[in-house]
């Protein structure tokens, strides 16, 4: 391969024009021959270049509203000429082709125009094929050829040319990387609306999806392990990927992992009370709606302050200066919010380590769409889940119904279980979690420890009993056998929210009969593995 190739012809072909103003002088200082296309040669000659329209390298005019203008043997004969190839080089002399040193491509702007709500055809229109072709072909000859795709690479080209005078190997490796990952991209989007938004397939037989690098991360889950931040090309739900990181050190991999666990949760409460929830290990161990949010920081706090010491706290509306002091009063790593008001980023502009993302808005708990976990061999890809209970699909199985608040905190509890890891248990009583039993391999284990939390959680406080007493208790899914629920029971609570669907129902409603308990079924599981 060649290590320096001097710039004698460029090809521009641009949608987005920033920056050409830059290149045309550039190319100007260095007798660069200029061949373009349609708008981008009008806007050349505008800027004083001079400039040989396509038509008249291939001898063939425009055509097709434009669809076909780069799509010819001398264009792409020009870009794939591998030039120390003696045959390469006779047919080029035979057909008259002469050789382009440089491409500068962006492509039709296809997401844009999807995102605008266009209607199909002009979907359709904006479909780029001979900016691809022009990209590929030049990145494939990148011995010979430099593509550039990026405005942002603008500066380095014209370095380059007047530093060294020329492109080095180096810089058109990296140029033909980035062109390839630009087309995949591209294509990849292109192919996810045919399949999704024309098209209506939920698993399509091939699904290629693109991402781009945010920001590297200093470890993943632990400090052996590389980790980064990706975000989707192409339109996203907001999230905690999405935030403006106000303040903190940087976010680790299990940071931004528990503040997602965070965030969507606290997202189960948009439109209600102020709420907070706090998170350990992605896992809740305190959620509250109160009155005021420095109110529901202190009873999600009271949940289980053990395990929120250095964890992760998201709450669903702007942060006061009262709440800030509040969480600050203990180690918190990461405060997720909406926004935060003057008082309170001064308050935590106090504490430099502490990390405050602000989101601008919360993720719609009810959106759909899917979720990938990463398996040996391959990905699992499921619906997100996005499935709600109200008041009237609640179905009563006992003889004694729920008054109207064991409604409120079963269904409560019911939101947070939704959010904990399986097998999970939920105590709850006046919109505040009381006990919670996590990641337990049975149901029986998740009760008892949810009990004993809440029990400690009574000394602690000097409560003259555990606030399960009277509390209403949330499982992800069924219980198999009635000694879960009799754990329930044996804690003080008096209604049961669950899922049903157990071939042994029957006797877990006797159970809870002659306990003295409501229980309501859902018909939905919300297992989190």
């Amino acid at each position: 391969m060649t290590d320096l190739v001097p710039v004698r012809r460029a090809l521009i072909s641009l949608s987005d024009k920033a920056g050409l103003d830059t290149l045309a002088v550039g190319f100007k200082r260095h007798n660069v021959e200029i061949v373009s296309t349609g708008g981008t040669a009008a806007k050349l000659r505008d800027l004083g270049a001079d400039v040989r329209d396509i038509s008249d390298l291939t001898g063939f005019p425009e055509m097709m509203d434009g669809r076909v203008k780069t799509l010819h043997p001398k264009v792409h004969g020009g870009l794939l000429a591998v030039r120390d190839n003696p045959e390469h080089a006779a047919s080029m002399a035979e057909h008259d082709i002469a050789p382009i040193d440089l491409v500068v491509v962006n492509l039709y702007p296809f997401l844009d125009t999807l995102m605008s709500g266009a209607d199909r055809d002009t979907i359709i229109e904006n479909i780029d094929i001979g900016g691809p072709s022009m990209v590929r072909s030049a990145a494939k000859n990148h011995a010979h050829v430099a593509i550039v795709t990026d405005p942002a690479d603008y500066e380095t080209l014209l370095a380059q040319l007047d530093e060294q005078g020329g492109t080095t190997l180096d810089f058109r490796k990296k140029l033909a990387a980035k062109a390839y990952a630009l087309t995949a991209a591209y294509d990849s989007t292109i192919s996810q609306w045919f399949a999704f938004g024309d098209q209506g397939e939920r698993f399509p037989k091939t699904w290629s999806f693109a991402s781009r690098l945010k920001m590297p991360l200093r470890y993943g889950e632990n400090p052996h392990q590389k980790a980064a931040l990706y975000l989707p090309v192409g339109p996203a739900a907001p999230g905690i990927a999405q935030a403006e990181q106000v303040q903190g050190k940087e976010l680790s991999y299990n940071n931004l992992n528990d503040a997602s666990a965070a965030l969507e949760l606290a997202a189960e409460f948009r439109g209600s009370g102020p709420s907070v929830v706090i998170v350990k290990h992605a896992n809740p161990c305190g959620v509250a709606t109160r009155g005021s949010l420095v109110d529901a920081w202190n009873e999600a706090l009271a949940c289980d302050s053990v395990s929120a010491f250095g964890g992760i706290v998201a709450v669903n509306q702007p942060l006061d200066g009262p709440t800030a002091e509040a969480i600050t009063a203990i180690f918190t790593e990461v405060v997720v919010a909406p926004d935060a008001d003057a008082a309170a980023r001064e308050i935590f502009a106090r504490k430099k380590n502490l990390r405050l993302l602000l989101t601008g808005d919360l993720p719609d708990p009810a959106r759909g769409g899917q979720t990938l976990a990463v398996i040996a061999g391959g990905l699992l890809v499921q619906d997100r889940d996005n499935g709600a209970i109200t008041r009237d699909q609640l179905k009563c199985v006992t003889k004694r119904r729920p008054t109207d608040r064991e409604v409120a905190d079963c269904l409560f509890a019911w939101t947070v279980a939704k959010h904990v890891k399986s097998n999970a248990i939920v105590y709850a009583k006046d919109g505040v979690t009381v006990g919670i039993g996590a990641g337990q391999m049975n149901r029986r284990d998740s009760s008892r420890i949810a009990a004993a939390k809440a029990r400690e959680a009574a000394e602690t406080h000097g409560w003259a009993e555990p606030r399960t007493i009277g509390s209403a208790v949330a499982s992800d899914a069924f219980f198999p056998f009635a000694d879960g629920l009799l754990a329930a029971a044996e804690a003080g609570a008096t209604a049961i929210i669950q899922p049903g669907g157990s071939i042994r129902d029957d006797e877990v409603i006797a159970a809870a009969d002659e306990a003295g308990l409501a229980m309501l079924f859902t018909g939905m599981r919300h297992f989190r593995h």
